[in-house]
């Protein structure tokens, strides 16, 4: 049987973490969804900013609605589909996508939303070595996701709900039951 699992939060909760740990659990592959607008601020010769990456975030919604990253992502997840029963997605971004994917594909979704205090958010954000933002960016980036991109609806709606405070370690053991309670009760 083939299954997608789409991991969703807010920027610094430890959804790419998350994401490797349920991909390497389940075998599965990984579809990076801000790949699409990374990869499309490059095309364009411009510089990986979050400015450029809001920018281009919002005309790609515009030219293929709210659930634009999913429409140009879905021939990747499908062909993945392909080569393997499980796909990962990290970082959906709106409700608009996944109701794009569920009505789409014949592939059981579900979603696992990571939260993480927003002071660690804040510190990781700053210290990651790709594309840091400051305490402030962090919040602009936070509030424009949740207002104008429905962000916060399917982090709400989520299947599961795993808390990234700790370490790595206690993150996989959290996925690890997370991905427990997925398999007897949703997939």
């Amino acid at each position: 049987m083939k299954n997608i699992i789409a991991v969703v939060g807010l920027c610094g909760v430890g959804k790419s973490l998350a994401t490797e740990i349920i991909a390497r659990s389940m075998n599965a592959k990984v579809i990076y969804f801000g790949g699409q607008i990374t990869g499309e601020v490059r095309r364009r010769g411009l510089e990986l900013r979050p400015e450029n990456e809001k920018l281009v975030r919002e005309e790609l919604r515009d030219l293929h609605g709210m659930h634009g990253i999913a429409v140009l992502a879905k021939p990747e997840i499908t062909e993945q589909l392909r080569e393997t029963d499980n796909v990962v997605i990290d970082g959906l971004y709106s409700y608009a996508e996944l109701e794009f994917l569920e009505s789409d594909l014949t592939v059981p979704i579900a979603t696992i939303a990571i939260h993480s205090p927003r002071h660690l958010r804040y510190l990781r954000m700053a210290n990651r070595p790709v594309r840091p933002l400051t305490k402030e960016e962090v919040d602009q980036r936070d509030f424009h996701e949740i207002r104008a991109l429905d962000k916060a609806t399917p982090i709400a709606l989520a299947d599961l709900h795993v808390v990234n405070d700790g370490t790595e370690d206690d993150l996989k053991e959290r996925i690890n039951k997370a991905l427990q309670t997925l398999w007897a009760s949703i997939f």
